[in-house]
């Protein structure tokens, strides 16, 4: 009787929340839980609740390290089936997601949502620390890390610790020597996507982002941004041996060599 409702379309019970229809009516009480934010499946081995208990199930594969799902193509492996075709998509170039707004296009719906912030510029998160905004509260989550200082994801293979799992991993490249973004141009390859991005550039020669002290132009805000520190005085990275500060990270690291007393081969 449930799957003949499939073929029939008929969906009687409604949801007085949002109008969403559904053939029985215990699917119709296990919506209703999202706008009650009941959530009555607890995990037994973090803190985590979930609204139905498939999904409870498919949470507990992060914790058994179970990855059923294998992609034919490379070696990963994924907890779903969702995932795993997901994933397929890096392989066959299908980006079915597409903005109406621009001609990018995206592998999932997630991330056609989270790239339209970028036309409608809405930001509803706030961080209440520091007053920054975020269009995800996700995105929000991760940043308030950095004023709490926890860093939940630690590497196996040394004692660094991150935010995000997504920089543990990148992180963990550098230990496996994997460069899987390679440049269409050369023949470099690139521990993340980003750092392709930046490399591409050298190809292009495209710099969007102008000074508007001195008109220098550059590929990346954040490289102007460093260079706007050269015109405000501002030196953020100070060492903690002696009075002297830097405008960037790099010129610390470099100045901290003269008091551990490591030298460097400088190649001409």
């Amino acid at each position: 009787m449930q799957h003949q409702s499939v073929h029939v379309e008929e969906k009687p019970h409604q949801c007085t929340e949002c109008n969403k229809v559904f053939g029985w009516k215990k699917n119709l009480m296990q919506h209703q839980r999202i706008h009650t934010g009941e959530k009555l499946y607890k995990c037994t081995e973090c803190d985590k609740g979930f609204i139905t208990n498939a999904e409870l199930k498919r949470h507990q594969k992060i914790h058994t390290g179970e990855r059923p799902y294998e992609c034919t193509e490379c070696d990963k492996a994924f907890v779903t089936n969702g995932a795993l075709k997901q994933h397929q998509k890096i392989h066959t170039g299908e980006k079915p997601y597409q903005c109406t707004e621009c001609d990018k296009a995206f592998i999932t719906h997630g991330d056609l949502v989270k790239h339209h912030i970028v036309h409608t510029m809405e930001k509803p998160y706030e961080c209440t620390e520091c007053n920054k905004v975020f269009g995800w509260k996700n995105n929000l989550k991760k940043h308030q890390k950095i004023h709490t200082g926890e860093k939940p994801y630690k590497c196996t293979e040394c004692d660094k610790a991150f935010i995000t799992n997504a920089n543990l991993k990148r992180h963990h490249l550098v230990h496996t020597g994997e460069k899987p973004y390679e440049c269409t141009e050369c023949d470099k390859a690139f521990i993340s996507h980003e750092n392709l991005l930046k490399h591409h550039i050298v190809h292009t020669m495209e710099k969007p982002y102008e000074c508007t002290e001195c008109t220098k132009v550059f590929g990346w805000r954040n490289i102007l941004k460093e260079h706007q520190k050269v015109h405000t005085g501002e030196k953020p990275y100070k060492c903690t041996e002696c009075v002297k500060a830097f405008i960037t990270n790099k010129e610390l690291k470099r100045h901290q060599k003269i008091h551990t007393g490591e030298k460097t081969i400088s190649m001409c």
